[in-house]
C-alpha cells in the first residue's frame, strides 16, 4: 500500500472550500432485502470539499458514493445535490448525473472505442456538444492527466493505470461540478497507483468537489479536509486528518488504522 500519494509539495492554501453546500444527507438509510446496509446517513459536504470515505469491506462505503448519483437507490431519507433532490423523478436523476463525474475501480471503458471516442461519447449524447468541440475538450483533458498522445489507441492497449488516467478524464469531459471516485487504485499494479493518485491530486489542488472511497491513506492525508470512517453501514467517526490518524475517539477506528497502518 503507498504512503503518499505524490512526491510534490501540496499548497493547500490554494484548495478552498466554499460555504456552498454542495452534497446534503439526511437520516439516509438503504436495504437490500432484509439486509439494512446503510443506517441514518447524515452528511455535508461544501463545495470545493475533498473527502475520504474509509473503512472495512461491506461497511457501506461504496454503496453509499453510488446513491449519490442513484446508482443505487436510497429507500428512507433525503439525498440533495447542488440543490436538486434526489427521488425517482427521471428528469432530477439525469440532471445530477451532469454535475457528478464517477470514477470506479474498474475502468469501464468501452473496449471497441478509441481513448478519444471514449471520451466525446457523453458529451455529444447527453450535453449535445459538436464533434469537433467535443474532441477539442477530449484532447484538454487527456492532456491534463497526461496521455494525450494515447487519443487514437483503444483501451486493450493501455496500462491499467492509463486506462484509469482516461477514465477520469472521460468523466471530465462532462465538465462536473462534483467528482465520486470508488476506490480507483484497488484493481491496479503498485507502480500505477502513483500516477493515478498524482492526478487526482491535481483535480484537488483546481478546487474540485471529491469524495474518494480508498484505502490509500497517504492520500488521505496529504489531500484530504476531512476523513469519514465507516462501519457496518454508519458513520462512526469523521475528523480532519491530522486529527483522525493521531487521535481517533472510536475504539473501532483504532483497530482499523493499526491494520492498514501497521501500527
Amino acid at each position: 500500500m503507498s504512503q503518499l500519494a505524490t512526491d510534490r509539495e501540496i499548497d493547500r492554501s490554494k484548495m478552498a472550500v466554499s460555504d456552498e453546500v454542495a452534497i446534503q444527507i439526511n437520516k439516509m438509510n438503504k436495504w437490500y432485502g432484509a439486509f439494512h446496509v446503510l443506517r441514518d446517513i447524515d452528511m455535508t459536504v461544501q463545495r470545493g470539499e475533498r473527502i475520504v470515505i474509509a473503512g472495512p469491506s461491506g461497511s457501506g462505503k461504496s454503496t453509499l458514493i453510488r446513491c449519490i448519483n442513484r446508482l443505487e437507490e436510497h429507500q428512507k431519507g433525503d439525498i440533495i445535490v447542488d440543490g436538486i433532490e434526489l427521488t425517482s423523478d427521471l428528469k432530477n436523476i439525469d440532471k445530477i448525473r451532469r454535475e457528478v463525474g464517477m470514477c470506479f475501480q474498474h475502468f469501464n471503458l468501452f473496449p471497441h472505442l478509441s481513448i478519444l471516442e471514449n471520451c466525446t461519447l457523453a458529451p455529444m449524447w447527453v450535453r449535445k456538444t459538436p464533434k469537433k468541440e467535443a474532441e477539442e475538450i477530449a484532447m484538454h483533458f487527456l492532456e491534463k492527466v497526461k496521455i494525450p498522445e494515447q487519443a487514437d489507441k483503444y483501451p486493450g492497449q493501455l496500462s491499467g493505470g492509463q486506462q484509469q488516467r482516461v477514465a477520469i478524464a472521460r468523466s471530465l469531459c462532462m465538465k462536473p461540478r462534483i467528482m465520486l471516485f470508488d476506490e480507483p487504485t484497488s484493481a491496479l499494479d503498485p507502480e500505477m497507483i502513483k500516477e493515478v493518485l498524482d492526478t487526482m491530486v491535481e483535480l484537488a489542488e483546481e478546487g474540485m468537489t471529491m469524495l474518494c472511497v480508498t484505502h490509500e491513506m497517504g492520500f488521505a492525508k496529504q489531500v484530504a479536509n476531512r476523513v469519514i470512517f465507516m462501519d457496518a453501514g454508519q458513520i462512526v467517526e469523521q475528523n480532519e486528518p491530522e486529527e483522525f490518524f493521531n487521535n481517533p475517539k472510536s475504539e473501532r477506528t483504532k483497530l482499523f488504522l493499526s491494520q492498514i497502518l501497521g501500527h
